[in-house]
This record gives C-alpha cells, sequence and structure tokens, in this order.
C-alpha cells in the first residue's frame, strides 16, 4: 500500500521516461504538499533547464503523459509550471481502508534491508546526579531508538557512562574513610551529588594545605586519591572490587531517573568508558604502526585531514597524553573499531552535546583514515541543544548550580497531580496517580522532542503541561476523547465499520493526514529527527478535532454512517498512540 507521495512519484517518473527518454526515469518528481490542492509536482522547472525548454511547456507535456486517473484528477499547471494534484477520493478511501488490517502497520513500510544501528545516547556519571542536560540526551536518544525499532531495524542501545578516570581514585579513598556499609555510603544510591560533592571537598582541602593532614600511612587524602587511580587501572582486585560497588550504587539510582522517565534503558546497555580500558593500547599501538599517529609535545596524537587550529597549524587529537594516560578520543575510538568490528553497525548515531561536535568530526575523520569506520558504514553526531531557564541562559537552581534531574521531573508529575485531582476526584487514587505520571512526564519529554534536537529551549512547565498547542497533554486529551467515544458507543451497541468513512472534506483531510504516518516514520528514523514527529502527530489531533467538529460521530447521522466514522475516529486513536509511542509518551485511558 504506498503512501500518496510514493505513488504519485512512481506514476511521474514513469511519465518523465515516456516523454523525455528513459534517462529521466529517475528524475525526482519533487512531490509536496501543497495549499491550493493535496499535493504540488515541482519538477518541470528542474527538467526545463536539462531540456533547455520553458518549464510551462515541460508541465504540458507531463500531463498529456502522466496516467492518474485511478489516482487523481487531471493536474493543473500553475504558475511557471507547477502542477498541483487533488487526490480521487475514492482512493483516499481505499488507502485509508487498508491502514485498518493490522498487518498494514498502519502505513510503516517493511525495510528494504533491516540495518544494525547502534545509538550511544544517556551517559551519565557513575557517582553523580543526573542534572537537567542529561534530559535530552536521554530522551532524544530514547525516541530515536524506538523509531527505528517500529521501522524494523536491529538497534543496539548504548549507554556510555563516565565509569572510569581520574575522580575515581577520589571516589573509592572517600567510599573506604566512611565505610561501604554506612549511610554516607547509600548516598551513591540516593543523592549522588552529595558523595561527590564530599569526596571533592576532602581532596580541595588536602590540595589546598600548605601542611596536607597525615593518615597513619603517612600520606594525605589527595595523594592517596591519585595512587589509588593508578592502583585501580593496573588492575588490583581490591580497587576494582570497590569500584564495581560504586558503580552498583548508581545503578540503582539510573533505574530510578530511567523508570520515573519511561524509557528503555536497562543494565544490558551499559557500555561505559570502563567498557574499552584494555583496547586503549592497542588503538594507539595500531594508529602508530599505520602512521597515522605521531609523537608531538610528547603525546601521541592524531592529525585529522582538514583540521586546522587558529595558529594556522593542523590541529592535533591527543589519544596519549604525555604522562602516558588516555583520554576521551581514545575511548572513542576504541568505541567506533568494536561497533562496527564486533556489533557489526550499518550505522552509528552519537545523541551528545552540541558543544561535542568539533571533537566528534576529528574522531569520525581519524577512524575512517584509519579504516575502522569504512565508507559504507554512517556515523553521526545527534546535536543536542541546552535547556534554557526563563532568563535565557542554561536552566540552573537559585542557587547557580546545575537542576537536579529528579527535581524536575518530580515537579512536573506534582504539577500535573493537582490539576487531576481538581478536575477528576471521581478517579480511583492509583488512576489519579497514574495519569498524573502520564501528563507531567510525556509533557516534559515532548516539549523537549518538539524542540529540533539541536537547538535550545526554555524550559515552561506551564506551557508543557497545557491543553492547547503543541503540547502532550493536548494530544493525550484527542486520544482519551476517541477511547470516551469508542466506550459510549459500546455502551449503545454500535461498532465501528469494517473500512472508515472519508466523504467530506473533514474526513477526507483527516485520512489524508493519516496516510502520511508511514511516511513521516522513515523520515524521523533516516534523520534522527523526532520533532518532525511531533509535528505530524500535532497535525493530525488539529485534524481530528476539526473532523470531529464536522462530523458528529454519535449523533445527527444513521448508523451506517456512525459506524464508518467511528471506524475514521478509532484508526486515529491508533495512529496516536503508536506515535506517541515511538517518542515515548504514554496516552492516559482517560483525563
Amino acid at each position: 500500500m504506498p503512501a500518496p507521495e510514493i505513488a504519485l512519484t512512481q506514476r511521474f517518473q514513469t511519465a518523465f521516461a515516456a516523454a523525455f527518454g528513459p534517462e529521466y526515469a529517475d528524475a525526482d518528481p519533487i512531490i509536496r504538499p501543497s495549499q491550493f490542492a493535496d499535493f504540488q509536482c515541482n519538477a518541470a522547472m528542474g527538467l526545463a533547464k536539462r531540456l533547455g525548454r520553458s518549464p510551462r511547456d515541460i508541465a504540458a507535456e507531463i500531463v498529456d503523459a502522466v496516467d492518474l486517473t485511478d489516482i487523481a484528477e487531471v493536474p493543473e499547471i500553475a504558475g511557471p509550471g507547477f502542477l498541483n494534484i487533488r487526490l480521487r477520493t475514492d482512493w483516499v478511501a481505499a488507502q485509508t481502508a487498508e491502514l485498518v488490517d493490522p498487518s498494514a502497520a498502519l502505513g510503516v513500510p517493511a525495510p528494504e534491508r533491516a540495518q544494525t544501528v547502534v545509538i550511544d545516547y544517556s551517559a551519565p556519571n557513575v557517582a553523580k546526579e543526573m542534572h537537567v542536560g542529561h534530559l535530552r540526551t536521554t530522551v532524544v536518544g530514547d525516541s530515536i531508538v524506538r523509531t527505528l525499532e517500529k521501522l524494523g531495524h536491529d538497534v543496539v542501545r548504548q549507554n556510555h557512562i563516565g565509569d572510569w578516570g581520574t575522580p575515581f581514585g577520589m571516589l573509592i579513598e572517600h567510599l573506604l574513610e566512611v565505610g561501604e556499609d554506612s549511610a554516607e555510603a547509600d548516598l551513591v544510591r540516593t543523592d549522588p551529588n552529595a558523595f561527590y560533592q564530599a569526596a571533592r571537598a576532602k581532596f580541595d582541602a588536602a590540595e589546598a594545605a600548605e601542611e596536607p593532614g597525615t593518615d597513619l600511612h603517612g600520606e594525605d587524602f589527595a595523594s592517596r586519591a591519585r595512587q589509588r587511580v593508578a592502583t585501580l587501572q593496573s588492575g588490583d582486585a581490591e580497587s576494582l572490587r570497590i569500584w564495581t560497588n560504586l558503580v552498583e550504587l548508581s545503578k540503582q539510582y539510573f533505574h530510578r531517573i530511567y523508570d520515573m522517565l519511561d524509557v528503555t534503558l536497562t543494565d544490558e546497555h551499559l557500555a561505559g568508558e570502563s567498557t574499552y580500558n584494555d583496547l586503549l593500547e592497542a588503538v594507539c599501538d595500531d594508529l602508530e604502526a599505520a602512521g597515522i599517529a605521531r609523537i608531538s609535545d610528547g603525546a601521541l596524537c592524531v592529525f585529522p585531514e582538514g583540521f586546522i587550529g587558529r595558529d594556522e597549524q593542523p590541529l592535533p587529537l591527543i589519544i596519549r597524553k604525555s604522562d602516558g594516560g588516555y583520554g576521551y578520543a581514545t575511548t572513542d575510538l576504541a568505541a567506533i573499531r568494536h561497533r562496527v568490528g564486533t556489533l557489526d553497525a550499518d550505522r552509528v548515531g552519537y545523541v551528545v552535546g552540541a558543544a561535542q561536535g568539533l571533537h566528534f568530526q576529528m574522531v569520525f575523520t581519524a577512524a575512517r583514515e584509519a579504516g575502522w569506520l569504512p565508507a559504507g558504514v554512517e556515523a553521526e553526531h545527534v546535536k543536542i541543544g541546552s535547556v534554557l531557564g526563563e532568563d535565557g541562559k542554561i536552566l540552573r537552581t537559585r542557587s547557580g548550580s546545575s537542576l537536579r534531574l529528579m527535581a524536575l521531573l518530580e515537579e512536573a508529575v506534582g504539577t500535573a497531580r493537582t490539576v487531576i485531582d481538581e478536575l477528576r476526584p471521581d478517579l480511583p487514587e492509583a488512576e489519579r496517580e497514574q495519569i498524573a505520571h502520564d501528563i507531567g512526564i510525556g509533557g516534559v519529554k515532548y516539549a523537549d522532542l518538539s524542540t529540533a534536537h539541536d537547538s535550545d529551549y526554555t524550559f515552561d512547565l506551564d506551557r508543557m503541561l497545557a491543553l492547547t498547542g503543541n503540547t502532550a497533554p493536548y494530544l493525550q486529551y484527542a486520544v482519551a476523547r476517541i477511547r470516551s467515544i469508542s466506550r459510549k458507543a459500546a455502551a449503545r451497541g454500535l461498532t465501528a465499520a469494517a473500512a472508515p468513512l472519508v466523504d467530506n472534506d473533514a474526513e477526507r483531510a483527516l485520512a489524508l493526514q493519516l496516510l502520511e504516518f508511514g511516511p513521516t516514520l522513515v523520515s524521523v528514523g533516516a534523520e534522527f529527527e523526532p520533532h518532525r514527529l511531533c509535528a505530524y502527530l500535532f497535525s493530525l489531533a488539529q485534524a481530528f478535532t476539526s473532523f470531529y467538529e464536522a462530523s458528529p460521530i454519535l449523533k445527527g447521522a444513521d448508523t451506517e454512517v456512525q459506524a464508518g466514522r467511528l471506524a475514521l475516529a478509532e484508526l486515529t486513536e491508533r495512529v496516536l498512540v503508536e506515535g506517541l509511542d515511538a517518542l515515548g509518551v504514554n496516552a492516559p485511558q482517560q483525563m
């Protein structure tokens, strides 16, 4: 069942070949939605340049050659050569009827070849609280993987947590001092920032002291922390045991956040920095042996082609520091090598802050030069913008510290609960609690996802939870309204017809929106742009509102018409729910 754009594209390309020769069979018809018709073919201008003739003459030849008899009315030539196309209502109705069959997957096409797609997202740090900055990397990444799975691809989630490196010497020493079974140690699970800050305060105090305090072994805290790093990285069993305990406590905290956000990350998706520790030496050795890396100012560096610094000299990507330590570039190169060579990735997406753009460009280029990222494998940095406060600056607490993500989510759910308690006191306590969660979390996630991922947006809880505008509650309410209609219809003994009724303009406009779900999801998966799905779902919900006002379902019509309109409404509900699920937003049964 081809979507309208696909069906039209096929017919026009056949016409191009017939009118201008077989070499034009793959010319893009440039089929776009139109405010003057259903669609517009904008190919005449481009073809005119290739053929050396006027666009309107080309448009006329296309009209003569194209066969749209069973799909659309005869195209109208407008302006310099645009072709306005109005689809036949009976064709729209037939296509919409096919969507009802579960095997049609709501018009989402199966891929020609399922790809293995690795998505790196969320990436919090062990023993540190997730802050509002992690919101976007988590929900955007989770929406991308949900969408790719609905499109039939094999998705490998990778949560590249910060679980290795210099801070762990400090954290391990602090854990030993307070005791692994102490209440303070439990802060790693309940209040990671408090634990981290206590360890940092000890470290900074020891660094600042003119005469550092010492323990029984004659070493101050900072010295012990540094020594612990080396001990840990050398594979010391006791240090690794304590490090493992820290990671386990942090995982419990991650679970609380991910459960609250309804995201699909689990322990099996953890692939932190420590995962690649044993591969880093080989990365450096192999790059050096291949002549790609060389020593510069004591450090081993790669100089990827095309990157120049302010001094007009090649820009280095340091893969081994002068002290022998490794950095993010080394780990990221090892990760690419693993994801392509071991996980067999066809495509890799990194959902990471926009500020890391240069880093990833250099890493991708270095990996391609090394042959670890072949030409046939796509690597993309899904750039994430910032969440801003009302002052236009990065959202923080009044004291200026990063805003805790859990506090933000709890506030959203609490606000939604206040409204639900006022509007629906008749509902059971457990149901009100679930609805408040779905609306609060859905509102926050949707506000994030409806903005292009590389753009900043202002956090406005009132707007996020509004029942009007492009918000999750508006879409959730549309679903709840349809479900209410279905319950009332069932109480009257009315069941949906086998095929939706598509007759008047409002029904036709809604049907056309429903036919766009498949192409929209394909576009979102191809471009990693969830905001396009949000825009589509908002347009669909608006079309349903217009349909509901123009075509009463349960009154003012005979039973056959009511059944046909009910079928159209219930199909709309299915598409809205499926689309919201791709975004990771739940749709309550009632609101």
